[in-house]
């Protein structure tokens, strides 16, 4: 029985070498934007944005178009999750009520302003639409900004700040996103129907993070096989966003939950060898990823432009300049209030936690940078509405939020630099102080355990004497750095050392290539001994 080829089978998708050679022309002009974006010191989301916009404008380039849930189910959840994993639950407990205040409370504010600006300016704009608008682009991407104030020295509270508003607004943005979404979707609006998916989407999205973050720990702790625990590590957020988004909950809280509780569990689940594979892993993940996600902004622009054909380009441009303006103004109005305000109401608060100088709010207020998950929440917007209708102004929404994106990422990503220069913030180097006390600590602990094992018969006398030396000279140099009479020597010693030392690792590598050359070891031997020369040259810090 012969079965028609169109009938079992889809229609063929041809990949041909015109197809072939447009993709082969994609990766060579973003590979270039990456290696150009450090030589010009410019935030390499900038690059690829303005890359994409521009690619997006070369003729017979074709459309890039992804389906709607692509990017916020296949491309967002590893990203919200190695944010989560990495962050510091003490910075998040110190800094709690400065963080929410802008994950909460401005994410509100913003989704508010936005909305009331937008229904007022654009003719047709529904509330609807508009909160959706408003929810769309509320989120601030950490990417651009943290890694501007890393590069400059910027204290370490503003940071831990910014980094904690990113990972906890992304949750709030898409809760109130998913209701908005819903009600032009329903085409109804009901207050007591929203403020109960609200508390449903908080609430379950937790619930179900932190039973995914106790199962896989669970599972982690009878492992020791690094690749397969680095793949379930990668899985962890599609294992948590997807069932809280099936239960009606909030994915991003179910997965920035699971990332802080494995986050703060990881050194019970992890070897050395999955620690150190791991963190190698999930750079060049993350690093990809933002990278296809910002060019695909810029990518973007010229097929959303071709369905706003019916729009002036003056009224597009107007409309752009409004929301944009609302987004930035907003976020500049808040921040200073929001940081003087409880301190000026609170004398209890003033003496914990004295006025910040203005110098922080300000830093603050303009690194509220747009990126990816607006992107994804944006591309997210469904087509049509349950009575099959288009989704109202679905094309409009996606074209703000571009224009917000570039905007906040061109203007203020390539301004804050300077803004940070004129206003002298400089690293108040608290983290370089604990690391040292954390280095101290270390060190009186080994020489501790060194005489237990000595006392016990373990070691031999010459052993032990050579290893007192290198702890004790380690735990001289951390605690030179606090003693204000020190006249250096110790640091000065320790530097010759390491670049001795550094010397001496190359000349060892120069010598075990010379053999693989010479035919006397091959590529294995040479990259099983280049890798321990690579983690002994790891721990030199000069």
């Amino acid at each position: 029985m012969q079965r028609s080829v169109g009938a079992a089978y889809p229609a063929e998708v041809h990949f041909g070498t015109h197809d072939q050679l447009v993709l082969l022309g994609l990766l060579a002009v973003m590979a270039a934007l990456l290696i150009a974006a450090p030589a010009a010191r410019i935030p390499f989301p900038v690059f690829l944005v303005l890359g994409g916009l521009a690619l997006g404008f070369v003729p017979g380039m074709p459309a890039i178009q992804l389906p709607p849930d692509v990017v916020l189910v296949a491309v967002l959840p590893p990203l919200l999750y190695v944010s989560a994993y990495n962050t510091s639950l003490r910075d998040l407990r110190q800094n709690a009520r400065a963080i929410g205040l802008l994950a909460i409370g401005l994410v509100i504010a913003t989704t508010v302003a936005v909305a009331a600006v937008a229904h007022w300016a654009i003719d047709g704009f529904s509330w609807s639409s508009a909160f959706v608008l408003g929810a769309v682009v509320s989120p601030t991407d950490p990417l651009a900004s943290t890694k501007i104030a890393h590069r400059l020295g910027v204290p370490r509270r503003i940071v831990a700040i910014i980094e904690g508003e990113s990972l906890v607004n992304d949750g709030t943005a898409l809760v109130l996103y998913k209701v908005a979404v819903a009600a032009v979707v329903a085409g109804t609006f009901s207050v007591w129907d929203a403020g109960l998916r609200f508390v449903w989407s908080v609430a379950g999205g937790i619930g179900i993070g932190l039973v995914i973050g106790y199962l896989i720990a669970a599972v982690r702790r009878r492992l020791d096989n690094p690749p397969l625990e680095i793949t379930i590590a990668i899985m962890t957020g599609y294992f948590a966003f997807i069932p809280a988004n099936a239960a009606g909950a909030s994915g991003v809280l179910a997965v920035v939950t699971a990332g802080v509780y494995l986050g703060w569990h990881t050194p019970e689940l992890t070897s050395v060898q999955t620690r150190l594979q791991a963190e190698g892993v999930w750079q060049i993940i993350t690093f990809i990823l933002n990278a296809l996600l910002f060019a695909l902004v810029g990518l973007q622009l010229s097929h959303i432009l071709d369905a706003l054909t019916g729009t002036s380009s003056l009224k597009l441009t107007e409309w752009a300049l409004l929301v944009t303006g609302a987004v930035i103004v907003t976020r500049i109005l808040w921040v200073p209030v929001a940081g003087y305000l409880p301190r000026f109401m609170s004398r209890r608060l003033r003496e914990r936690d004295p006025y910040p100088p203005l110098a922080y709010p300000i830093i603050v207020s303009w690194a509220g940078m747009r990126g990816a998950v607006s992107l994804a929440a944006a591309l997210a917007v469904p087509l049509t509405t349950k009575a099959h209708a288009p989704f109202d102004q679905r094309d409009l929404i996606i074209f703000l939020t571009f224009c917000v994106i570039l905007g906040t990422l061109v203007v203020q990503g390539l301004t804050l630099p300077s803004l940070i220069r004129v206003l002298r913030v400089e690293d108040d180097g608290s983290a370089e102080r604990e690391s040292s006390k954390a280095r101290i600590r270390a060190a009186e602990a080994a020489l501790a355990r060194l005489e237990a094992i000595v006392d016990e018969g373990g070691i031999r006398e010459d052993t032990a004497e050579r290893l007192r030396g290198l702890y004790q000279f380690r735990r001289d140099r951390f605690a030179s750095r606090f003693d204000d009479g020190a006249d250096g020597s110790v640091e000065e010693r320790s530097q010759n050392y390491q670049r001795v030392r550094r010397e001496l690792l190359e000349a060892e590598r120069s010598a075990i290539v010379g053999l693989r050359r010479e035919g006397v070891i091959d590529d294995a031997v040479m990259r099983r001994l280049e890798r321990d020369l690579d983690l002994e040259d790891s721990r030199l810090d000069v």
